[in-house]
C-alpha cells in the first residue's frame, strides 16, 4: 500500500526486451526513498512493481505484458521521468489517501492552465471510471494523491501547487499526456457491496437506514 505522496522523480535509464515482458532500469534521481531491497515493492508512476535488483542509486523491475497494456508504462523510454514512492510501513502517517498501486485505467490530460502559482489540470478518464470520481474526493494520478476540485461527466479538474510541480512529473504535463488513474479504493468496495449479487450484509436499504444514502 502507498499514500500517494510521491517521494521524488526518477529516470528510466534502460529498457530491456524480455519477450512479452520488459525490464526497466530506473535511477532514483531526486527520490528520497527508504533503502531498497530485492523483492520490495515500489510505485512507478502509480504502478506497484517489484524490485528485482538494486545498486543504491538505481533498481530494476520486470513489467508484464498485461501491465504494459493497461498502464502508461508501455510508453516509457530511456530518459523518461517517473514518480517514485516506497510503500507505507506500519505507523507511517497517511497524509494522502490509501493507494494500492493497481491502476484502474489510463486517462488523458485535456488542458494545463496557470492559476496563480498553481496549475489547473483537466483530465478525462475512461467512461467506466467516471462514476468513481467525486468532487472533493480523492484520486491518484500517476501515483499522486489529489483532491478533485470539480467533475463533469468523465472529466475532472485538479489543482497542482508549486511543491507538487517540483516533486513530481506534473510539471511535464501538457494537453494529450496519458496518465495512470487509480480511483478511490473505498468507492470500488462500496459499489461491490451494494450490487444485487453481493453477499448479504450491506445493501442500499442498510445505507439509507444509517443515513449514508438517499432516495427510494
Amino acid at each position: 500500500m502507498f499514500s500517494g505522496l510521491v517521494k521524488g522523480v526518477g529516470r528510466v535509464a534502460a529498457r530491456t526486451d524480455l519477450g512479452k515482458d520488459q525490464r526497466f532500469t530506473i535511477e532514483l534521481g531526486s527520490a528520497a526513498l527508504s533503502p531498497l531491497a530485492v523483492g520490495a515493492s515500489i510505485a512507478v508512476n502509480g504502478v506497484c512493481l517489484t524490485v528485482v535488483t538494486e545498486s543504491g542509486d538505481r533498481f530494476t523491475a520486470d513489467v508484464s505484458g498485461e501491465t504494459l497494456a493497461v498502464t502508461t508504462l508501455g510508453g516509457l523510454v530511456p530518459g523518461s521521468r517517473v514518480n517514485l514512492e516506497s510503500p507505507l510501513r506500519a505507523g507511517d502517517p497517511l497524509d494522502g489517501h490509501i493507494v494500492s498501486g493497481h491502476v484502474d485505467g489510463v486517462g488523458k490530460v485535456l488542458s494545463v492552465e496557470p492559476a496563480g502559482r498553481s496549475l489547473t489540470v483537466t483530465i478525462e478518464v475512461p467512461a467506466a471510471l467516471a462514476r468513481y470520481v467525486a468532487m472533493k474526493g480523492s484520486v491518484a494520478v500517476d501515483g499522486v494523491s489529489l483532491t478533485v476540485n470539480s467533475v463533469r461527466g468523465a472529466r475532472f479538474v485538479v489543482n497542482i501547487i508549486p511543491h507538487t510541480q517540483q516533486k513530481t512529473v506534473f510539471g511535464d504535463y501538457k494537453a494529450g499526456t496519458a496518465v495512470n488513474i487509480e480511483v478511490d479504493l473505498l468507492a470500488r468496495y462500496l459499489e461491490r457491496l451494494v450490487q444485487p449479487d453481493a453477499p448479504r450484509g450491506v445493501d442500499l436499504a442498510t445505507l439509507r437506514e444509517h443515513g449514508y444514502a438517499r432516495g427510494r
